[in-house]
């Protein structure tokens, strides 16, 4: 659980990051990813043990899979 100074860090933190990222590199941003890192590491600022790591694992695991599936998406939608 996440006390309102803390959600305000994450949210604040994760707008920072997105706005500067798509600034820099001119490139779309991904809000579920940034937000979620942003929880996950508040989350450990306060104990590591606050952070639950099979889901964090789990998500992250997810992140990876996701560019590839959608790689393989976009190019059969391409040729089809």
């Amino acid at each position: 659980e996440l006390d309102p100074p803390q959600g305000f860090a994450a949210e604040t933190t994760g707008a920072s990051i997105m706005f500067t990222t798509a600034f820099l590199f001119h490139a779309p941003i991904s809000t579920t990813h940034v937000i979620t890192s942003a929880i996950m590491g508040v989350g450990a600022t306060k104990r590591v043990n606050a952070v639950r790591w099979g889901v964090a694992k789990n998500i992250v695991l997810g992140w990876f899979i996701t560019m590839p599936a959608a790689a393989i998406v976009g190019a059969v939608c391409f040729w089809v």
